[in-house]
């Protein structure tokens, strides 16, 4: 029964670490649908994450820290946007750019809540439904903000594929020439989109420093941004495949954990080196099938658009 729960226990945990990819990577793909390449998620997600934690100190209120994280992450999206959308900046410089200058800023900023510590944390569970052996554990021990999380996935795959704004959304990222002649303001359209996953950075970014580790240390998002950005390219830009391939990653970080746990001898370099090394390999075999990559890739990701051209 003791392994039973310590399963338990490792699943919750993957799903725990598995939001904060999910969240970023939801809104990466929204970015990407567009047509916009945005490889500034690991900065977006340490402002989002210093602002997140300070907001929750200062009022004590987790939901508004959300908020504040998301508000960081919108705004550093809008610059971003302006931009590459506006004045045909190179996407991935810019994007490089930053991620950079969110690291800076953040560690700038964060000095003072390096020593500063959060209430004690509330304890969610639903009623009946976490007292069944394994699966209440496991599945119904959880921040609302992950039941949120699969909630935004199921609202995505519906707006993507079942709503005109969504098909309005993919039409801009695979033909914007065709969206503009048609009389879609496709910068506009772009912009919105960009703050969107932008904002979803910034929530995963305070959801990783208020509820994940809730803590503020410099660079605590250790390259889940990058991984955010691998998980869209691992899912050909499909929600549900971003949130699955989420808890896959969400997994093997806790894996190494678990490992440790149990007396696995091996370096521990090795182990902290799995989620990374997982996502090499992921990329690698998605890679050797570049046709297959180029028939689910938005058509115009990473272009910049000038209208009447």
């Amino acid at each position: 029964m003791s392994g039973m729960n310590e399963y338990a226990l490792l699943l919750a945990a993957s799903l725990n670490a598995g939001t904060v990819l999910a969240i970023a990577g939801l809104g990466l793909l929204i970015n990407e649908r567009a047509g916009v390449l945005n490889l500034g998620a690991e900065g977006m997600m340490l402002v989002a994450a210093v602002a997140g934690f300070a907001t929750s100190v200062h009022t004590g209120n987790d939901w508004l820290a959300f908020a504040a994280g998301a508000g960081a992450g919108a705004l550093m999206a809008a610059a971003f946007g302006v931009l590459v959308i506006w004045l045909n900046t190179n996407q991935y410089a810019t994007g490089l750019a930053l991620s950079l200058f969110g690291g800076g800023f953040s560690a700038f900023v964060g000095i003072r809540y390096t020593q500063e510590k959060l209430a004690e944390r509330p304890h969610f569970d639903i009623p009946v439904l976490s007292d069944i052996p394994f699966i209440g554990p496991a599945f119904f021990k959880q921040h609302p903000m992950v039941y949120l999380t699969i909630a935004l996935m199921v609202a995505l795959v519906w707006f993507l594929y079942r709503s005109r704004a969504g098909l309005v959304l993919r039409a801009v990222g695979e033909s914007p020439e065709s969206a503009h002649a048609l009389g879609y303001p496709v910068r506009r359209i772009r912009l919105l989109a960009v703050m969107a996953g932008g904002a979803l950075c910034g929530v995963a970014g305070a959801y990783l420093s208020v509820i994940y580790t809730p803590l503020w240390v410099e660079g605590m998002t250790a390259g889940k941004g990058w991984i955010a950005l691998a998980l869209t390219t691992f899912a050909t830009w499909r929600p549900v495949r971003v949130l699955l391939g989420a808890y896959l990653f969400g997994g093997v970080t806790m894996l190494q954990f678990h490992l440790q746990g149990e007396g696995v001898e091996l370096p521990s370099q090795l182990l902290t080196a799995l989620p990374y090394v997982a996502t090499i390999v992921v990329l690698v075999l998605i890679s050797r099938n570049p046709a297959w990559i180029r028939a689910n890739m938005p058509a115009s990701i990473g272009k910049p658009f000038f209208p009447g051209s």
